[in-house]
């Protein structure tokens, strides 16, 4: 997998952005470069940059307070500043660097050798930083993180409605007696994994696992709305999962596991325990209560407190069990099974998938992207003619996979993000009715398909644009559009491009266009030299490079054959 960084060079020097490009340029390197500290506030609003280069002697950069700011300001998106002096001997800008937020300088005259190994530095650290935040961030929410940041402690708090929900598969212990091991935790890893995207979904908050229970939060660690209704919508799609699973398992005459779900509502308090080893949990009556509602829960159901119906039984279908006692604390509860959404909540009117005004009012994204995702990729898997050697599902795939790498690098969110993924998914769609034309097809099923997902006009006119720019003689216009087009002729600067070149001459000899070895080769350097170019300023990093190195060996085979004749 490659290992990509954003290097930001803020310099209006002409010569010195030349330099340092050739210094710096490839290895994984994203040179965005700025003449100005407002530009270089524009570019972090958007993207998370690794290092950051500022020429402190240049004519725009009036004082180190600037420097400071912009560091503070945007904390977030910034790892390592370096400065670059003139004369780094002075000493006194330099130190007034240091002091500002720089972990280092280079200086002038540049030396090439220093500076990469300054450079590989800082991008190892870089690496590290983004492997345990990722780490850290599975361990502890997000707010938990920032207070240890910030103030190095998180204080224990208390929250008055905060939601518990439990998950628990049914005799677990019997089930995991007769599978291995190995595939016993591949099995778990699965099940938790789309938990995980769930809950991430909903914005609740992962707690913890416990062999094979599951707990989440929701309104304790974020301040998001409705934190009620949003754990009952995550409850049932994570029951309608496992409902899924459990269906396809008796088709196919295998094994299945079933689960159990409780939700309560109540005060909470949060906090951390240990030391040498930190563990976020929540205690009170409300974690009892969510486990005991959950032990009672029928299979694959759903049991909720009557705390739970008091928020949102206007919005949801469900049947009174009775009163049960509270183990060691005495007194009873009244539960309740969560049936599923009233039907004109759900988006499909079938009570499992909250509407868009539902999904607004959690401030949740308005589209049902996996379902639409899933049924896509079905189709392109079972109507794609054979002959597609080249515009099969895999090549679909391959170009999300890019698209994603290129939206997170160029600073996307998620709903682009989302628009984007949606956009290459349908892109080659109508190759399952023509092989010409088949961006307008592919535009007209996407159309069709999506309102009943949730899309709205605009994201579809966006998604409609995306499509259209891959189509030849069109030229993309919105960033979203160049990463759009950027994807999908990823390969060209990727080693793996003869591979996937060889796989569209064959499909274009499939649909009666056969060329002989030299109109290939020919054929491929009249594409590269003069019709493609790549738009957004990562893939001329990652990308171009690797594109002229294909130029140059397909105009020594062009020569090597042509002497041969």
């Amino acid at each position: 997998m490659e290992r990509l960084i954003n290097i930001l060079i803020i310099d209006d020097n002409e010569t010195d952005q030349l330099a340092l490009r050739e210094i710096l340029g490839g290895g994984g390197n994203i040179l965005l470069e700025c003449d100005s500290i407002e530009e270089a506030h524009h570019i972090l609003s958007r993207k998370e940059v690794g290092i950051i280069l500022i020429n402190i002697d240049s004519a725009f950069f009036s004082s180190m307070d600037e420097f400071q700011e912009l560091l503070e300001k945007h904390q977030q998106n910034t790892h390592y500043s370096i400065v670059i002096t003139e004369n780094a001997r002075s000493g006194s800008k330099v130190l007034r660097g240091l002091n500002s937020g720089a972990v280092d300088f280079i200086s002038k005259p540049f030396n090439p050798h220093l500076i990469q190994a300054k450079i590989e530095v800082y991008k190892s650290l870089y690496y590290k930083d983004q492997r345990i935040a990722q780490l850290l961030g599975n361990i502890l929410p997000r707010t938990v993180l920032e207070d240890l940041n910030n103030h190095g402690k998180f204080s224990p708090r208390r929250v008055d409605k905060g939601v518990v929900l439990f998950t628990d598969f049914v005799d677990f212990s019997m089930k995991s007696k007769s599978i291995k091991p190995l595939k016993l935790v591949k099995r778990l890893e699965h099940y938790f994994t789309r938990f995980d995207e769930i809950t991430e979904r909903y914005k609740l908050e992962k707690i913890k696992t416990i062999g094979d229970a599951y707990m989440a939060l929701a309104g304790v660690t974020e301040s998001n709305e409705e934190p009620v209704l949003r754990a009952c919508l995550a409850a049932l799609e994570m029951r309608d999962f496992i409902r899924n699973e459990k269906e396809v398992a008796r088709a196919l005459k295998r094994d299945f596991w079933e689960i159990r779900i409780g939700i309560h509502t109540g005060p909470l308090v949060a906090g951390i325990i240990g030391s040498a080893r930190y563990s976020f949990d929540v205690w009170g009556d409300t974690v009892n209560i969510a486990a005991r509602a959950q032990q009672l829960s029928e299979i694959d159901a759903i049991t909720i407190s009557q705390e739970i119906i008091d928020e949102c039984d206007s919005l949801f279908e469900s049947t009174f069990i009775g009163e049960v006692p509270i183990k060691k604390r005495g007194g009873t509860m009244s539960l309740y099974t969560l049936d599923g959404l009233k039907k004109e909540h759900s988006l499909y009117g079938d009570g499992k998938l909250a509407n868009v005004e539902l999904r607004k009012r959690c401030y949740i994204t308005s589209v049902d992207f996996e379902h639409m995702r899933n049924d896509i990729v079905n189709r392109l898997k079972s109507t794609l003619p054979e002959e597609m050697i080249y515009h099969d599902l895999a090549h679909t795939l391959n170009v999300e996979k890019s698209a994603l790498r290129l939206a997170r690098l160029e600073g996307l969110n998620e709903e682009e993000i989302m628009m984007l993924r949606t956009a290459v998914l349908y892109h080659d769609s109508g190759f399952i009715f023509t092989y010409h034309r088949n961006e307008l097809h592919g535009v007209r099923m996407m159309e069709q398909s999506l309102p009943k997902y949730g899309y709205d006009p605009e994201q579809i006119a966006a998604i409609r644009a995306m499509i259209l720019a891959t189509s030849s003689g069109n030229e993309p216009i919105t960033l979203l559009e160049q990463i759009m087009c950027d994807a999908d002729h990823d390969y060209l600067g990727r080693a793996d491009y003869y591979m996937v070149a060889e796989k569209l001459r064959e499909e274009i000899a499939i649909f009666g266009t056969t060329m002989t070895e030299e109109e290939w080769l020919s054929f491929q350097l009249t594409y590269l030299q003069n019709d493609h170019r790549f738009y957004t300023s990562t893939s001329k990093n990652i990308r171009e490079r690797g594109k002229q190195n294909r130029i140059a060996e397909l105009k020594t085979k062009l020569r090597q054959l042509q002497i041969q004749e």
